[in-house]
């Protein structure tokens, strides 16, 4: 009886370790998948910064030529 609980324990050994990798391989999976993840959300966040950057600079301008008509209008007065 002994015997055969030893051997059943030595066949089962190879499954857990099968197992094991098949983790593993998940694992490296997941972490490729997230670092896709992350770098679309990075491009994601610097194009809308760009949109950003370029409406402050439009706002900019048109303060710029708004604080001008001011000015004129100012000196004729």
């Amino acid at each position: 009886m002994l015997t055969r609980i030893a051997s059943v324990s030595a066949r089962r050994i190879p499954r857990v370790s099968a197992v094991s990798t098949r983790f593993y391989s998940e694992n490296q999976f997941n972490k490729k998948e997230k670092a896709h993840e992350d770098q679309y959300a990075r491009q994601h966040e610097q194009e809308q910064l760009k949109k950003l950057r370029d409406e402050i600079e439009k706002k900019k301008a048109e303060l710029a030529e708004l604080e001008k008509q001011h000015a004129a209008a100012a000196k004729s007065q």
